[in-house]
């Protein structure tokens, strides 16, 4: 697709920004209904529903809205998850999931990593995360009363446990 450039000498650039991130979306969305289509991720669970959540997440790291994540937005995204990288880490991370050769992360791409059976350094530290997030909105949290605690044995009572 063919994305309008960010003028960022632009001061008054409010609504072009607006019409881009509206171009994104739209674009983002058309894949996922491709994706769907193409049942390439059939056997995956809540399908749907990880694309909106993984699209929402392309589109908070794709900072430029170009709709690949390229060097600048992978790190910005690093240290957003306080895993800061060096220039080279995040090169290597980048061609782990990079199959153009293009350099750059493309949406297909960050989905084949995110729900493909391959692993790489860029998933685990955003599976981390999204885990870290479930678990600060209290999903996947132990429901009721905490479990009763064995009352404490004094040293004594330890000592007698191991002599007898």
């Amino acid at each position: 697709m063919n994305m309008e450039k960010i003028d960022h000498g632009n001061k008054q650039g409010g609504k072009v920004w607006g019409e881009i991130k509206k171009q994104q979306e739209a674009y983002l969305d058309d894949e996922n209904k491709a994706i769907l289509e193409e049942d390439l991720y059939k056997d995956e669970e809540d399908l749907e529903e990880k694309l909106q959540q993984y699209k929402k997440q392309f589109i908070e790291y794709d900072v430029d809205h170009s709709n690949d994540l390229d060097i600048t937005d992978v790190k910005f995204m690093m240290e957003k998850l306080d895993q800061a990288k060096t220039h080279l880490e995040i090169k290597k991370m980048i061609a782990e999931v990079d199959t153009t050769k293009s350099g750059t992360i493309t949406y297909r791409e960050f989905l084949a990593m995110m729900l493909g059976p391959k692993s790489s350094v860029l998933r685990i530290i955003l599976k981390f995360e999204e885990k870290a997030k479930l678990a600060a909105n209290g999903v996947d949290r132990p429901k009721g009363p905490p479990p009763k605690k064995s009352p404490k044995k004094t040293f004594d009572e330890l000592l007698m446990t191991f002599h007898r």
